[in-house]
């Protein structure tokens, strides 16, 4: 019989342990300072994600502190917290005395009970408190985007222009093929250009009922024949199976361009992590953070690849989440360019945005600013509403563009073009090819312009440029992309572990609260208390 108590083996020896364990955890330790912190929340929302009908087994502050303090060590998954939850001291001392909770409670903690409304309060409540007692001011928010890889298959991948291609190719192929079999078996249907769902339902329902008529047996295995129509009743079934899965996957790919089988909410997006530098797709979500004072403020989860689409709605989360405390400046990177984006601040005149516009850098080069085909290098005249080209001609305006973005915001776009420009040596610089299968001789210049971008993006221009903007945008390059790094390199997370937008919102919102205990503990440490960007409201002459 094997030997399962092992206490019959301490005979001859008395084991001598501490009655408080506590001593042994230094004073100064981050897991005391997580205990003190997270005592001081209100868990209302938390509490109010159990259902009424059952039982509370563990209290959720305590495996939220748990979970908290596991991702500050780097333990992130189920099994790595039940171990130490059973065996490390600093995660008993969080235990308040409880037995350790099983992986399974963990799990079922984190995916259905830790919504995003109830992190989202946490962290809203743990800002606030830092706010009130001077370690974080709301002066300068700085926004920043980063992909993180899903917990999906990377061969899982459905594309929106493959399956759109898949269906016009069956129903090309259902409208070749279905006249012969209808012909074979006597039946008479009307088959238009383009043969719809529907239609085929009511031709599949015709067909069983002149089966359930006949008293045709269907039959199926080896050595069996089918009956033509049959064959014919089947081989609908399978095309409507096939248009079904085609049109479900449209559907969820929506704005997107691809999902994953695995996790639908997932998008197949570029990753910097791609060693083999081959430009490899992966599913993933991008994460976009808010700093202040190197805590991090909010998160907002998007499967959208650009980061453009992504600042009004965290803007808006952000404002929802700290309503009554105004963000005095919000700083991005040019990723977040757009007069959609310029418009809403426009909007909201209490925050202030600074962006580097997309071709910050690239004005700086020689090569752009001879570049003729560019209208930045062309002479605008103001009253007469034309473009000078570098041949002397002249670049009317000949139609608006009215267009809207998804929000509803009317973009309108002038439109002008040259007609004199043949016989110009210069030619081929001055006109892009872009893909056009017009030959050269027969196309002339056109360009675009949008008048209210361009002033927003001249004045932003402007602005960065400034003291201000510069000490700004040197910041944000320190504290938003400071936090990826200490979670991908120091922390070592580079995967999602849940699937689904508001799964993973939920545990990078662990992160979130991990990160800002971490900071908080090294200002403590380092007597950094205190420390901020302080914008001076007046700059030195010179500067």
């Amino acid at each position: 019989m094997p030997q399962t108590d092992y206490t019959a083996m301490t005979n001859g020896f008395q084991l001598v342990m501490p009655l408080d364990c506590e001593v042994n955890i230094e004073k100064n330790a981050p897991v005391r300072l997580l205990n003190a912190v997270m005592e001081r929340m209100d868990y209302s929302k938390l509490y109010a994600a159990y259902s009424r009908l059952g039982r509370i087994e563990y209290s959720p502050k305590i495996l939220l502190k748990i979970m908290v303090y596991g991702y500050m060590r780097k333990q992130i998954s189920s099994r790595a917290l039940e171990a130490c939850c059973r065996e490390n001291l600093h995660f008993i001392y969080l235990l308040e005395g409880q037995c350790a909770p099983d992986h399974n409670t963990i799990n079922r903690f984190r995916k259905k009970i830790l919504t995003q409304e109830a992190g989202q309060d946490i962290l809203r409540q743990l800002v606030i408190m830092l706010h009130e007692r001077g370690l974080l001011s709301l002066e300068a928010a700085f926004i920043d985007g980063t992909k993180i890889e899903a917990n999906a298959n990377k061969y899982s991948f459905v594309w929106k222009k493959a399956t759109a291609k898949k269906t016009d190719k069956l129903l090309k192929r259902i409208h070749e093929e279905l006249p012969a079999k209808l012909k074979e078996v006597g039946i008479r249907f009307y088959i238009p250009e383009k043969i719809a769902v529907r239609q085929l339902k009511k031709l599949r329902k015709r067909i069983y009922a002149r089966i359930d008529a006949d008293g045709i047996v269907l039959v199926s295995g080896k050595g069996k024949r089918k009956t033509p129509i049959q064959r014919l009743s089947e081989w609908i079934d399978q095309c409507l199976a096939k248009l079904k899965q085609y049109t479900k996957d449209i559907h969820i790919c929506g704005n997107r361009n691809s999902f994953s089988k695995t996790d639908h909410d997932a998008t197949f997006m570029h990753m910097k992590e791609d060693y083999m530098r081959n430009g490899q797709l992966k599913p993933g979500y991008n994460v976009n953070v808010a700093t202040c004072s190197d805590f991090i403020i909010g998160s907002y989860i998007s499967s959208d690849r650009n980061d453009v689409h992504t600042l009004i709605p965290f803007m808006e989360q952000l404002q929802k989440n700290y309503e009554g405390k105004n963000i005095g400046s919000v700083v991005v990177d040019s990723g977040y360019e757009s007069e959609e984006n310029y418009c809403w601040f426009e909007a909201h005149p209490e925050t202030e945005l600074y962006v580097k516009p997309s071709n910050h850098e690239a004005v700086k080069h020689r090569k752009y600013r001879t570049d003729i085909s560019r209208r930045e290098n062309m002479a605008y005249n103001a009253q007469t509403d034309t473009y000078t080209c570098a041949n002397g001609k002249l670049l009317q305006k000949t139609q608006e563009k009215k267009t809207h973005t998804a929000s509803g915001l009317e973009i309108t776009t002038s439109v002008y073009e040259c007609s004199e420009c043949d016989g110009y040596p210069l030619k081929e610089k001055c006109i892009r090819a872009c893909g056009s299968k017009k030959p050269l001789e027969e196309r002339h210049k056109v360009i675009y312009v949008s008048k209210r971008f361009a002033r927003q993006r001249q004045a932003m221009e402007a602005k960065i440029s400034s003291p201000k903007g510069c000490l700004l945008r040197v910041n944000r390059s320190i504290q938003a992309e400071g936090n990826f790094a200490y979670v991908k390199q120091d922390l070592d997370f580079r995967r999602f572990l849940l699937r689904g937008n508001m799964k993973v919102a939920a545990e990078w919102l662990l992160f979130s609260l991990a990160l800002n205990i971490l900071h908080l503990h090294h200002k403590i440490q380092n007597r950094r208390l205190g420390s901020d960007l302080k914008i001076p409201s007046s700059f030195p002459a010179g500067l």
